[in-house]
């Protein structure tokens, strides 16, 4: 008999307190060695019965064994227990985004080994073969939380694999990858299973269990089903991704739509081009296609390949960098120009929008308030409202979830409740950001039905995806991106059997990674020479090669002595340092001073203040109460100089310097307050988050802010009154969104082992070099000089 991994005995967990189960009587034994599928619908427990084999959550009822040891037994929780189940249990979450705790790929990939004291040579062999599972060591640099959901699904599969658990726990990891991260990824759980790996594996795919020694099916909270797959396949016919008849049946025949029926095109996209504000390449780069009335087309490209970014440009939510868009006859943008409120509101009539990641859509207390929103905004009358949610629910099956809160859904539920809010509002054009990704079969059959019918109707449907079956069933044309290029669009047979020859010439002719260098230091690691992943890697300059202590200290130096200097010739040499600094850094100038234009107008105006309250030295102006004098002229020069002083270096130092790397050197500084008892690095582990989180809440932000503009929100094109109501209105979603990702923090930092700073390892080492010197010496003159002076 196998050792046992998991026993669970009469496990129940509800998130009501009692008021529905989410799981209910759950009695599962696993083995070590098995390598285990769970389906089941959308919202019947899978992941919330993952967490608990994982065991980051402990259930209401019942008895929970992992690794051996008991760590819940009817209401008590071991927690000593738990904390050794967990150094042993690796788990990958639905949503990446939550698991990445540094801003470093391969910072975030050794967080989880460091925490388990594995010594340092160990760490980067570690995390050097994990990134070469899942094809990602070119990015070893790169900052993950600017990547797309998939690459950042690729990392955090790589950060549980650098753990070596005993247990892998994975809650749908492909549902936003490309199929060469689908393949990457079961190719790396066919290794692992050779190994001895236990692995439970949540997903919807049927492909996923040709390889699973068993798969349980979870309905309503409980197990259904429980045996091999051909026992499960003979037992349930319609098990996980079989096509369910029922959802054929249903299709919104009885809504109103109102598409054009001109056969001009109702796309057109010409010579389209995009970069983001602090990137140095195009992410799209001269797109050009046509979409006629009715007409459904597939974008298909691996992750990172721009999909997402055009998805959000047709529906005017980004503007081009050159290049226009026409919608509907609606000039969307042209050459860098934004449609003005007026025409996006008439654009928004006709235009919706479903997200890559349905949970940043979402915002109502309710899924029935939340899909209402569109349509009350577009004017229609409460009963046409009420008529057209019902609809819309109805159309997508959720109709027992419209009083519930959307974000107590299941990720495949969500998608639901999202894109149930795009169509009540019937609009000609649907752009939809992988809309099948993390459904069950039936919501997945429903979605091609829907998808089908909208089109026959003639709703014109733009959809990114990963599945080449939606493509070739759905989609009469495809577009192939690949880094941001258009590489061939027409008939969808033809092309994407070019996207599946290319996707095999990359698997053929994929280069062996090298070996990174040493994080001493921080150098960037260049794994492979690809040119189009170079352009990704961080630019060297002296102020990226600095030690951050160094660098912190000598800024903060000529930042503090900033608010001492009284005389034109020390404001010169001030001036000069400044600007010495920022050519040092190689960052464009235009890019610093838009990261901190708004700090540099409000100390603008705070300059022209002195301008009429100081009136010492000659009187230069007078009229009425209004005095401008020599004096409040250089009261104003100086106080302005300053405060621009201080704002441009600390950017230069934010954009020079990762998160990670300013934690290390903030408890590096901190070390000698370690003999008074104080923390220095759970100090610095918060500093690090509170950075981190920093992206997270402004994602929230504008993806509410997104969410409410594409249904027609005023928070676009209002009135100014109304667009203050409406972004004020975001504030208690986005707080609901924070709780939400602070707690999912919560369940990584425990994914990843974290315990405090005792006894850690540390996988990059701060070392001063001769580029310190090279700073250090010109900081010195500069405040020496600012003295004689």
């Amino acid at each position: 008999m196998q050792d046992r991994m998991v026993s669970l005995h009469d496990v129940s967990f509800s998130y009501d307190r009692g008021s529905s189960w989410a799981l209910e009587g759950i009695d599962l034994n696993i083995h070590q060695g098995e390598r285990i599928c769970v389906i089941g619908s959308n919202g019947s427990g899978k992941s919330t019965l993952a967490r608990i084999i994982a065991g980051f959550v402990s259930p209401d009822e019942g008895h929970v064994v992992l690794l051996g040891s008991t760590v819940f037994d009817n209401g008590t929780v071991h927690a000593e227990a738990y904390r050794h189940a967990r150094h042993h249990i690796g788990m990958v979450f639905q949503n990446p985004d939550d698991q990445i705790v540094t801003t470093v790929t391969q910072d975030d990939v050794a967080f989880g080994p460091e925490n388990l004291a594995v010594p340092r040579q160990e760490i980067i062999t570690r995390v050097t073969e994990s990134l070469e599972h899942v094809s990602m060591q070119s990015s070893a640099k790169r900052d993950p939380t600017r990547m797309s959901g998939g690459q950042q699904q690729r990392v955090a599969i790589a950060g549980a694999l650098a753990m070596h658990p005993s247990m892998l726990v994975l809650d749908e990891p492909e549902a936003m990858l490309d199929s060469e991260g689908r393949r990457d990824v079961l190719e790396t759980l066919d290794a692992l299973s050779a190994r001895g790996t236990t692995i439970v594996h949540i997903t919807h795919s049927t492909s996923d269990l040709s390889k699973a020694t068993r798969v349980i099916m979870l309905e309503h909270g409980r197990i259904v089903a429980d045996g091999s797959p051909e026992e499960l396949s003979t037992r349930q016919p319609t098990a996980a991704g079989a096509h369910d008849p029922e959802s054929e049946q249903t299709g919104p025949a009885s809504m109103s739509w109102t598409a054009g029926v001109t056969e001009e095109p109702v796309i057109s996209v010409r010579d389209v081009s995009y970069r983001f504000a602090d990137g140095d390449h195009d992410a799209l780069h001269q797109v050009s296609f046509d979409a006629h009335r009715g007409e459904v087309i597939a974008i298909v490209g691996h992750n990172g390949s721009g999909k997402s970014t055009l998805s959000r440009m047709l529906c005017a939510l980004a503007g081009t960098s050159q290049g226009y868009i026409d919608i509907c006859g609606i000039r969307v943008a042209d050459d860098g120009r934004m449609a003005k409120r007026k025409t996006l509101s008439s654009l928004r009539r006709r235009v919706g929008y479903v997200m890559q990641h349905p949970e940043r859509q979402l915002f109502a207390e309710t899924v029935r308030e939340d899909v209402s929103y569109g349509p009350k905004n577009l004017g229609y009358s409460p009963a046409d409202v009420r008529r057209r949610v019902d609809q819309a629910l109805h159309v997508l099956g959720i109709e027992a979830l419209a009083e519930r809160s959307p974000f107590d859904l299941s990720g495949g539920q969500q998608r639901l409740a999202a894109i149930a809010g795009v169509i009540a509002c019937t609009p000609d054009v649907l752009v939809m950001d992988e809309p099948t990704a993390s459904l069950d079969s039936g919501a997945r059959s429903r979605m091609t039905t829907l998808i089908s019918t909208l089109s026959r109707q003639g709703v014109t449907v733009i959809m990114t995806t990963h599945s080449m079956q939606d493509a070739r069933s759905l989609a009469k044309r495809t577009l192939m991106l690949e880094e941001g290029r258009v590489i061939a669009f027409g008939e969808s047979a033809s092309v994407l059997r070019q996207y599946q020859d290319r996707m095999e010439v990359r698997q053929g002719s994929a280069p062996g990674a090298q070996t990174p260098k040493e994080p001493e230091g921080h150098a960037p690691v260049l794994a492979e020479a690809r040119p189009e992943q170079q352009r990704n890697v961080i630019r060297q300059s002296l102020m990226t090669r600095l030690d951050p202590r160094a660098k912190m200290l000598g800024t903060l130096a000529m930042m503090l002595t900033a608010f001492f200097i009284t005389s034109p010739a020390q404001l010169a040499l001030g001036a000069v340092m400044t600007l010495a600094v920022t050519l040092a850094s190689r960052i464009p100038p235009l890019r610093i001073l838009r990261s901190v234009r708004v700090f540099l107008m409000m100390f603008v105006i705070m300059g022209i203040l002195n301008l009429f309250v100081v009136h010492s030295g000659t009187v230069l102006f007078s009229w009425g109460p209004f005095t401008l004098s020599s004096g409040g002229l250089w009261s104003a020069v100086l106080y302005s100089c300053r405060f621009a002083f201080v704002i441009i270096l600390g950017a230069v130092v934010l954009q020079t310097t990762t998160p990670t790397q300013m934690t290390d050197a903030f408890e590096s500084l901190l070390r000698p307050l370690r003999s008074l008892g104080m923390h220095t690095h759970e100090i610095s582990l918060v500093m690090s988050l509170a950075l981190r989180f920093i992206p997270i809440l402004t994602k929230e932000a504008s993806s509410v802010m997104d969410a409410q503009a594409a249904r027609g929100g005023s928070i676009e094109s209002g009135s100014p009154m109304q667009r203050m109501r409406a972004a004020t209105a975001i504030i208690v979603p986005v707080f609901a969104g924070t709780l939400r990702h602070a707690d999912n923090l919560g369940l990584a930092l425990d994914a990843r082992c974290y315990e405090g700073g005792a006894h850690r390892t540390h996988f990059r080492l701060l070392r001063m070099s001769k580029w310190d010197a090279y700073f250090a010496i010109p900081v010195l003159c500069y405040l020496f000089a600012l003295l004689l002076i």
